[in-house]
């Protein structure tokens, strides 16, 4: 989990650089019809970190713990991301991932191998569970990457 954690810290702070450089008028300019902006694509991983949060303390208590999907681009359009200002999304994603980065830094090992069902009914581990969120968090940070550039 160390090394989850090392790269979740970095992104942190790496967000709260980017979206400061890039300000209000770019963050909310989206690519093309039916895109999200950058805005909305932070937003995505904070609604990612809403959900993973509960999944991530509740793995460790509920066994066998079955992860309940959720519809993206209905959350990003229910919170209305492309309407809030940067520093808010900004502060949302830090605020959670802050409280992502204390549970999983105060799990402990033995809860790593529990068992995660998911929609379609592959069982992962919690570990597993853990670096795809980190995975997924870091494949559209490179996205927003390749947009505002």
């Amino acid at each position: 989990m160390e090394q989850q954690i090392a790269r979740l810290e970095k992104h942190l702070l790496a967000v709260a650089q980017t979206f400061q450089q890039i300000g209000e008028e770019k963050a909310a300019s989206r690519p093309a019809p039916g895109k999200w902006s950058a805005k909305e694509i932070l937003g995505h991983l904070c609604d990612s970190a809403i959900n993973n949060l509960p999944r991530f303390v509740r793995a460790q208590t509920e066994q066998p713990y079955v992860l309940i999907p959720y519809q993206q681009d209905e959350w990003v359009k229910a919170q209305a991301y492309q309407q809030r200002t940067v520093d808010e999304i900004v502060q949302l994603y830090s605020s959670m991932n802050r409280a992502i980065i204390t549970v999983i830094s105060v799990m402990p090992a033995s809860a790593c191998d529990h068992s995660c069902t998911t929609a379609d009914g592959t069982t992962v581990s919690l570990q597993w569970l853990v670096q795809d969120y980190v995975e997924h968090m870091e494949h559209h940070l490179d996205q927003l990457q390749k947009q505002i550039s």
